[in-house]
């Protein structure tokens, strides 16, 4: 079972509604009878009125309801069913756009739904579709196809405004040599989705979806390459896929994807340290320091794993404080204590 925190850190977090700390402990309120997350925009109940669970079973055992709030049942982080509905039947159908009117017809608000994908994919749902539609035509493109061809099977009405859509995406007219894209992909997980990014030269990006920097990470991304980044698949994120599937069962320890993570020299030795820790330990941030030659640079090298653009695969969950504590992580301290226990590491 795993360990609580110390009973004034939960305190404060759930306090501040510190989403953190999500699914690292849950809290009962005497007063009501329910049981929340921390990180529950409920009224907060006084510390007197609250007592702390491990699970959910835990709080359910002990007589308090779920709250229909923050619905602290379901996996931290599952994406609601009606956007991978969405998503779903872009695949089925990529060349025809999803209009305001249809998503409205859906029951969805326009809005909450351009949200949504803005904070999952950096990017509006008009944009993913347009993205996921030029990513096909750009494979159809480099097959030879024709352009007025493609524009008609892409959902436009012209080849004029397939041609000024293209250009929005890629930066250049069909036809000229245009740099490969980047593609994008939503995965599931047990501890929620995750969005990869993938070219010709491996994984360049895995992280969970509610990242806080993930706009910045797009924008390293396209900055580093210079060329688009499109929803669409990759053989490497069907690796990926598989491979994670099988760390998530316990039968891999070591990935095998190819990883591109271009950054300074410094951040690029950190990145290749944290490679280097095994499965089933942990390192400490001044050991991290230490292996890179920096033994005086623990900020540095603290901030640099916090930059980590490969979650799991690049294993910074494996960094703990001196003391032993978890210390952060970018996805969330109850998903860094979820994989160190995946991995039989006890703290």
């Amino acid at each position: 079972m795993p360990q609580l925190p110390a009973a004034p850190e939960m305190t404060r977090a759930y306090l501040a509604s510190d989403a953190s700390y999500d699914g690292v402990f849950y809290l009962g309120v005497k007063t009501t009878g329910i049981f929340c997350r921390p990180s529950c925009r409920a009224k907060k109940p006084l510390p007197r009125n609250v007592e702390f669970f491990a699970t959910p079973r835990q709080a359910s055992f002990a007589g308090y309801r779920p709250c229909k709030r923050c619905r602290p049942l379901e996996a931290p982080g599952k994406p609601p069913a009606w956007a991978a509905q969405l998503i779903e039947a872009i695949e089925r159908d990529p060349g025809t756009p999803i209009r305001e009117y249809q998503l409205r017809a859906r029951g969805l608000d326009p809005a909450r739904v351009r949200r949504f994908f803005q904070n999952h994919y950096g990017m509006s749902f008009a944009a993913y579709c347009r993205g996921r539609r030029m990513s096909t035509a750009f494979h159809d493109i480099r097959q030879g196809h024709r352009v007025e061809d493609i524009a008609l099977g892409s959902g436009f009405a012209s080849a004029s405004g397939f041609r000024a859509a293209y250009g929005k995406t890629f930066g250049d007219a069909p036809g000229k040599a245009t740099a490969e894209p980047i593609r994008l992909a939503w995965l599931d997980s047990p501890l929620g989705p995750l969005v990869a990014a993938a070219n010709d030269q491996g994984l360049l990006l895995l992280e969970f979806t509610e990242r806080r920097m993930l706009d910045k990470q797009f924008d390293a991304l396209r900055r580093y390459f210079g060329c688009a980044i499109v929803p669409g698949e990759h053989p490497y994120l069907t690796q990926i896929r598989r491979e994670l599937d099988e760390y998530f069962a316990g039968r891999r320890r070591d990935f095998d994807v190819p990883l591109v993570y271009p950054g300074s020299e410094f951040q690029r030795s950190v990145w290749r340290a944290l490679l280097t820790i095994p499965y089933g330990q942990t390192w400490s941030y001044e050991a991290l320091a230490q292996h890179v030659g920096r033994a005086g640079a623990c900020r540095a090298v603290g901030t640099t794993n916090g930059l980590n653009r490969l979650a799991i695969v690049v294993p910074c969950h494996r960094v703990v404080n001196k003391s032993g504590k978890l210390g952060g992580y970018g996805g969330g301290l109850w998903r860094k204590q979820r994989l160190l226990e995946l991995e039989g590491v006890t703290l």
